[in-house]
């Protein structure tokens, strides 16, 4: 079945596009990360982090979807979010957002039923709705040789673990326990558990102590330790890993006063510092790729963009630029992934791929004629090929120039057109 959009923010209009039957043109990279990252290095321990940039247009969100629906595929938990949407300066609420699109308690389940298959018994055979420790009294069992056994592998799940922070396997086993029934742990003091794993403010930490429990709150100091153990609990529930894609983060140097969220000069050298944080951090990480997407003029605004932090521009510029697209590259940009794959010939067959998905609107493919077109206005404007052929099929669909090249002067005239681009797809 294919993959349709699931992220918010995207134009309702492209909500309908299976994002695997539109990988003309990107293809060769995204089975390149498949292949290397996702089932093998990631999958194998390591942790990664990417940058794609391109021009409004250029296809940043398509390829996020892309990849997500990928990663999916290869058994990863994914998480998305935007940059319009998430103070970005402030690594505590990047760890609550991933924290909450996690669904620790899942994963909690997963890690307890291995658990009872560590200690011999078949999950099939406890009943539904029946605790563990419920199932072994019942059985003549729950003794306390048996409890020792319970805390014995809670241990060594979860306290024993290098890669969990000792407060977070702490919560962790303890939240465990109660889905095995054994330490009990009332509802009151796992709603306790859990949001002062969320971050939450709200609540006491005096509250906790209650539980032989006296953790520090969770800041930006200590949220990237705080998301090593949430990756390695994800792993341990049974999937490849996490992988997260930030969108949008073009945010940090927009002047709009139509935006949700300002960044000041300090928030947004705060944002750059935590990148470069996370940058510095991410081989003590396990299982984590990250993929930050943003438009050109984040590199190409030497005052408030990238390059206006030095320390975080050092580690992500591209080293090496070589003729040829570098799918090694950290830095993906996807103008010049374009100008490279994108022929007359992937021009058509993308058209023909978006024509053939249309449901309320049919549409007619591009010409070879108009997709050369596509790539003189690409060559010359400010809009990426992706957003160009999406314009040129509803110029096609509204003039009946199907059969035409796109006329160049018309293209450039038609201003509703030409202000969709200013949402990236």
């Amino acid at each position: 079945m294919p993959e349709y959009n699931e992220l918010p923010g995207v134009p309702e209009a492209y909500s309908f596009l299976p994002v695997q039957q539109l990988t003309s043109g990107i293809q060769f990279l995204t089975d390149f990360w498949r292949e290397k990252y996702l089932q093998e290095y990631i999958r194998n321990g390591g942790s990664k982090i990417k940058f794609v940039t391109g021009r409004t247009g250029s296809g940043k969100t398509h390829f996020l979807r892309l990849m997500m629906a990928i990663a999916r595929e290869e058994n990863y938990k994914t998480v998305w979010f935007s940059a319009k949407d998430i103070w970005m300066h402030d690594f505590k609420e990047i760890y609550v957002e991933i924290f909450h699109q996690c669904d620790i308690m899942k994963c909690l389940e997963a890690v307890s039923r291995q658990l009872i298959r560590e200690m011999g018994y078949d999950c099939d055979d406890i009943p539904e709705g029946m605790k563990f420790i419920d199932y072994l009294s019942q059985n003549g069992e729950g003794d306390a040789v048996t409890k020792r056994e319970i805390r014995a592998q809670l241990r060594q799940f979860f306290l024993d673990n290098p890669m969990m922070d000792n407060n977070f396997a702490l919560a962790c086993s303890m939240l465990a326990g109660s889905i095995l029934g054994y330490p009990i742990l009332e509802e009151q003091n796992q709603e306790l558990l859990l949001a002062w794993l969320e971050g939450d403010r709200s609540i006491k930490l005096s509250q906790l102590r209650a539980l032989d429990f006296y953790p520090s709150r969770i800041t930006k100091y200590n949220a990237r330790h705080m998301l090593r153990s949430l990756a390695e609990l994800v792993r341990m529930g049974g999937f490849s890993g996490l992988f997260i894609a930030v969108d949008n983060m073009e945010i940090l140097i927009s002047r709009s006063s139509l935006e949700a969220v300002h960044y000041t000069k300090m928030k947004r050298e705060d944002t750059y510092e935590s990148i470069r944080q996370l940058i510095d951090d991410i081989d003590s990480m396990k299982n984590i790729m990250f993929v930050y997407a943003f438009d050109r003029e984040m590199i190409d605004n030497e005052n408030a963009g990238l390059k206006s932090y030095q320390a975080l521009w050092m580690r992500i510029q591209n080293e090496i630029v070589g003729e040829r697209f570098n799918r090694f590259t950290d830095m993906v940009d996807l103008d010049r992934l374009a100008a490279q794959e994108y022929l007359p010939e992937v021009i058509v067959a993308i058209s023909e791929s978006i024509a053939g998905m249309q449901r309320n609107n049919p549409a007619a493919p591009l010409t070879k004629e108009a997709a050369q077109e596509i790539l003189t206005q690409a060559r010359t404007g400010a809009v990426g090929i992706p957003r160009l052929i999406q314009i040129a099929m509803k110029m096609q669909n509204s003039c009946g120039t199907e059969e035409h090249a796109i006329d160049s002067e018309v293209w450039m005239q038609d201003g509703n057109l030409m202000q969709e681009v200013k949402s990236d797809v």
